[in-house]
């Protein structure tokens, strides 16, 4: 795994654009059924827009009817870290 990069927000916000600072910065989300790797079928590995580091490979997507690409394994446990959204009364 790649070193982590400490940035400010002023620098993510000129790093990344607009949409990728919302959801990776603010915790938002594409609205569901408009990401451009939704539909994509390509072999090969999901990696972070921030970073770079791996994340998923394409052999473990599956479509989970949500909209959104899912996965049901990272590339490795240190790939991604996990936290809990109780957010609308849901988890």
């Amino acid at each position: 795994m790649k070193k982590q990069m400490p940035k400010t927000e002023e620098e993510w916000k000129k790093r990344l654009s607009h949409q990728q600072y919302k959801v990776l910065r603010k915790k938002s989300t594409e609205l569901p059924f408009t990401g451009k790797l939704l539909y994509n079928k390509e072999t090969g590995i999901y990696n972070c827009a921030a970073c770079g580091n791996p994340l998923f490979s394409s052999k473990t997507k599956f479509d989970s009817k949500t909209g959104w690409p899912s996965f049901f394994k990272p590339i490795s446990e240190n790939s991604i870290e996990e936290k809990s959204d109780n957010s609308l009364f849901m988890q």
